[in-house]
């Protein structure tokens, strides 16, 4: 019976130590500015530490996220990141933004973060927003934002923001990892590479695998 109890025990804490590493890791020391080279020798979550000495104020810095950019016409939007790779300061901490322009009538598409949770501030204009749950229930949570307004989406779950006002807009976004990754649900499935089977699409979204070979040729890049 001991041995069963220190399996147990065991099996508990591995169970633990798998979902504390679920999320961007705490650091341990004030900061361990990104490198991609080994100037320093310590490797963290992903990144190499800049030695200590050698950190300036600018690794911590970055400056033009108020500027706008020009939407993607595809998609009337567009997503300026600021994460590790812009500012390296950030390696480790477990945080990010964005700002997302929206042209009239644009969108940013349904897709996933599948390392961090968001909260989305709308500067000005009027945006649609929503996630869907997972396959336990497909639940649908909308509500039509406006300027000052706040609205999270949880982590991996899908989720969009669409402009249905009469301006562009302009939104902010915080996020709970460093490098929250995004993965757009149109332009992966039907611009994998090599493009996924069109029996397996046609299948999977009831369509014909015509109509399937006809969307994988408007998403491929």
């Amino acid at each position: 019976m001991k041995s069963l109890s220190f399996l147990a025990i065991l099996s508990l804490l591995a169970i633990t130590l798998s979902l504390t590493k679920a999320s961007d890791p705490s650091p341990l020391q004030d900061f361990c500015v990104g490198v991609d080279t080994p100037a320093y020798g310590v490797f963290v979550n992903g990144k190499f530490c800049k030695d200590p000495k050698l950190v300036t104020v600018d690794d911590f810095f970055i400056s033009g996220i108020n500027k706008p950019r020009t939407p993607n016409p595809k998609t009337g939007s567009i997503v300026t990141p600021v994460n590790v790779n812009q500012i390296p300061g950030l390696n480790t901490l477990g945080i990010s933004i964005v700002r997302i322009d929206y042209a009239i009538n644009g969108q940013n598409p349904p897709h996933t973060h599948p390392r961090a949770s968001e909260i989305l501030y709308v500067a000005y204009g009027t945006l649609l927003v929503g996630f869907v749950t997972s396959n336990t229930d497909n639940r649908l949570f909308t509500k039509v934002l406006y300027e000052g307004d706040v609205f999270v989406f949880p982590e991996g779950l899908i989720h969009f923001q669409a402009n249905v006002g009469k301006y562009p807009a302009v939104a902010f976004a915080g996020l709970s990892s460093q490098n929250p990754g995004v993965i757009t649900i149109a332009d992966t499935v039907f611009g994998s590479n090599p493009p996924i089977d069109p029996n397996v699409l046609a299948t999977a979204f009831q369509l014909d695998a015509t109509t399937v070979m006809e969307l994988q040729t408007k998403f491929k890049k």
